[in-house]
């Protein structure tokens, strides 16, 4: 990826997380951290058949959900405590 990608793509990142109510942000977290948690019992499953590659699969995708949830979950963070500053 070129840096002026990236930059579109962050750009793109912060028109989204603008109009991402607080609410939309916690159920966005909540709903990956629940498919990070079937990727990663998809990927215990795999290891315990001795299939690895399948499971570092569905443990890469876990990975990318986790990441994804926790993005979510700083941005309602975010918007709680400029929120709360906005009322004083």
């Amino acid at each position: 990826m070129s840096l002026t990608q990236s930059k579109y793509q962050d750009s793109q990142t912060q028109a989204r997380d603008q109009n991402t109510s607080i609410q939309q942000h916690h159920q966005h977290a909540a709903t990956h951290y629940e498919q990070a948690s079937k990727h990663h019992k998809e990927a215990a499953k795999h290891h315990e058949s001795g299939d690895e590659e399948q499971a570092a699969h569905h443990s890469q995708i876990a990975h990318g959900h986790s990441l994804h949830a926790i993005e979510h979950a700083t941005e309602a963070s975010k918007k709680h405590v400029n929120k709360q500053g906005s009322n004083k």
